[in-house]
């Protein structure tokens, strides 16, 4: 692993398509933080969320981690995050683009609007 560009009192943004025991996610933001970062938040499309992950993540140097339901997660390991863990529904977004789609109507406007705060 290996950081490129100065992050020294900046809040980086670690984005992946998916994490499964959360190794990487959590080595990199600890590089992030060694390397002078005030704070880590990462987003995840998918979290698989096994083995150690939810243990790794609460120890770890991320902030806050933002991941989609397209997986199931149980309470118990949203838990073992320590509050680290915020969790979005893509079920209204993905049924109003579907909606659209059926309808010809154009969905570029959806890409615009924050769906969460």
């Amino acid at each position: 692993m290996e950081l490129r560009g100065d992050v020294q009192d900046k809040i980086c943004i670690i984005v992946d398509d998916m994490t499964d025991t959360s190794g990487t996610i959590t080595k990199a933001a600890s590089e992030l933080k060694k390397s002078g970062a005030k704070e880590v938040y990462a987003f995840v499309t998918h979290g698989i969320f096994s083995g150690p992950a939810a243990e790794r993540i609460k120890n770890s140097d991320i902030t806050k981690i933002v991941c989609t339901d397209s997986m199931k997660i149980d309470q118990a390991t949203f838990d073992a995050m320590g509050g680290k863990l915020v969790y979005v529904s893509l079920d209204l977004f993905l049924a109003e683009l579907i909606r659209r789609s059926i309808n010809n109507e154009s969905a570029e406007e959806l890409f615009e609007i924050p769906v969460y705060k």
